[in-house]
């Protein structure tokens, strides 16, 4: 099993990654996933099947309707919504998935996790991406180091 640095640095060695929750208000942590990955030279795809458009770049409704599908997903919605993106990760083949999660639960939906076990998904089941995505800012670090001295930080169910 991998450790969460170790399965964080896996899942951002992809280089096409979308990103399912980016909102058309702009100030979610879903829209900075995505501007952050767009800054730091990924292909990165916004998910949101209510949005054409989102921080500039055109929206995909699905992850199916995106040319070319993805390596990866980070799934930033409302956890009641985190089963039904496994499950189209799972019919795309799609194999990792990062379920995010700062303070609270975040994206992060117990069953959706046993369903990644079971459909043999790797996971990083809470946590927040741009605690390891480079360069990681001062609040990240903080934030990266206080799950990890608390014992809060995720549990990576993931297979490299």
């Amino acid at each position: 099993m991998l450790t969460l640095k170790e399965a964080a640095q896996e899942f951002l060695a992809q280089k096409r990654i979308a990103v399912a929750g980016v909102s058309r208000q702009g100030d979610t942590a879903a829209n900075a996933i995505y501007k952050k990955l767009r800054q730091g030279g990924y292909d990165v795809f916004p998910v949101n099947p209510n949005a054409a458009e989102v921080e500039g770049d055109r929206c995909y409704p699905t992850l199916a309707a995106i040319p070319g599908g993805v390596e990866a997903v980070v799934i930033a919605t409302h956890p009641n919504v985190t089963e039904q993106v496994v499950r189209e990760c799972a019919a795309l083949g799609i194999k990792r998935l990062w379920m995010h999660r700062s303070f609270g639960q975040g994206s992060v939906d117990d069953e959706a996790v046993r369903l990644c076990a079971e459909l043999g998904l790797s996971v990083i089941p809470g946590s927040c991406p741009l605690m390891f995505c480079e360069p990681v800012d001062v609040g990240h670090k903080c934030l990266r180091w206080f799950l990890q001295v608390s014992g809060k930080a995720a549990k990576p169910n993931y297979n490299s």
